[in-house]
């Protein structure tokens, strides 16, 4: 099994920390990054200002209600330009309205998921996601792609 480098962009808190700590307890290694807005994810992806060190992730998992830039206007970004759209990724969100489904995979998403409420399903939510990308899914060799 590969180690796998997410980016999570979710302006709540307590989601991100959720988040990170259900990867931690992965048997595999999985690195998270975290911000907190789709401005700064799009900067974090294209190595701009304070994130000029970062590293590509082989996942991004993103949140639709964000403030500044949310992740309907991130996701359209992210999959129009040629550097990043290979990047898979996972909408997570507490929403599950029809319309905000439909664009999501509209706009490219490769997957829509649900954050349960309940602690334990969030934890086992994010860790089959984290597997399945870990473990069965062929993502880009080239990180650079």
């Amino acid at each position: 099994m590969r180690s796998l480098q997410i980016l999570v962009v979710d302006d709540d808190d307590a989601d991100a920390l959720m988040i990170s700590e259900a990867l931690e307890n992965a048997t595999t290694h999985t690195s998270v990054d975290r911000v907190a807005d789709g401005r700064e994810a799009l900067d974090y992806l294209r190595r701009e200002g304070a994130y000029a060190n970062a590293s590509r992730p082989d996942l991004i998992l993103l949140d639709l209600n964000m403030p500044r830039m949310d992740g309907r206007e991130t996701l359209a970004a992210i999959k129009t330009d040629d550097r990043l759209k290979a990047i898979p990724v996972v909408i997570l969100t507490t929403s599950g309205a029809a319309p905000d489904i439909v664009a999501s995979y509209q706009h490219r998403a490769n997957a829509y998921v649900t954050k349960p409420f309940g602690l334990d399903e969030f934890e086992a939510t994010v860790r089959q996601i984290d597997r399945f990308y870990r473990e069965i899914a062929t993502l880009p060799a080239d990180r650079e792609a």
